[in-house]
């Protein structure tokens, strides 16, 4: 059974168990509206919806592209000098002590209410999981295979000579590393981009759903919510599937291929 048909009957399952719980408990449409409701309020706003899901998936994989590309390079700074571990590892761990609600009203402040906010708030989400999950994987290379590159290469070690084996060797062998790290940001990036509209957005799924609440619009709220979560859902399978392709010859990607 494939993952996308796991996921389909998952969901079919907890429909139905919600749909059980509202028609046994009795409980009222403001606090937990059935599944139809649901629907129905999908399909009265679905144009509002799809517009509010395209703003927050931009935010959302311009968050993953920029926190990807910054996490890679700070997991290599540390891994290929030694100042920069001694000096920026503690601040990376240390920051992440900082609550994520915290940082959103700075960002919004400093950013503006626009995309460039929720960006930078989905980016800082992504960013040390793909740092510390590359940074591990740059460190558990076997050391064989550096020392092949010295004596392949028949010369002294020099600055040349070891940046050719960190990038010939550390960093394809740590690519699955890296993988991992980004399927872990692609399953979190919309908690930032969702936090930084709640605190400040004209447009997004997490300013639909704030707004639909202040209004006691409940149906619509958990439609944006049930909506969020779908695309999370197929962010995740599509960029797995991606990584998957890319590195064929991981046994687990040939397994699930």
């Amino acid at each position: 059974m494939g993952a996308a048909v796991r996921v389909l009957v998952i969901l079919g399952g907890l429909i139905a168990a919600w749909s059980m719980l509202v028609s046994l408990t009795g409980v009222p449409p403001y606090i937990l509206p059935g599944p139809y409701a649901v629907l129905l309020a999908w399909q009265a706003h679905a144009g509002t919806l799809i517009a509010n899901t395209a703003v927050t998936l931009g935010e959302v994989c311009l968050g993953l592209i920029a926190g990807v590309v910054g996490g890679a390079l700070a997991a290599m700074l540390v891994t290929a000098s030694a100042v920069a571990r001694r000096w920026l590892l503690p601040l990376l761990v240390a920051s992440q002590a900082i609550p994520v609600f915290a940082l959103a009203p700075l960002l919004v402040l400093w950013l503006g209410y626009g995309m460039a906010s929720k960006i930078a708030m989905a980016a800082l989400i992504i960013f040390f999981p793909v740092t510390a999950s590359f940074h591990d994987g740059l460190r558990q290379v076997e050391p064989g295979w550096l020392d092949l590159v010295r004596v392949m290469q028949g010369q002294k070690l020099t600055m040349a000579s070891r940046l050719r084996g960190f990038l010939l060797v550390r960093v394809p062998a740590a690519l699955p590393s890296l993988a991992s790290g980004i399927r872990v940001g692609v399953a979190i990036a919309p908690i930032g981009a969702v936090i930084g509209e709640w605190v400040g957005a004209g447009a997004g799924l997490g300013h639909l759903m704030l707004h639909a609440n202040g209004r006691l619009q409940i149906d619509l709220m958990f439609a944006a919510l049930l909506t969020l979560a779908a695309m999370a859902v197929a962010l995740y399978l599509g960029v797995d599937w991606l990584l998957a392709r890319a590195m064929p010859w991981r046994p687990q990607a040939a397994a699930n291929a």
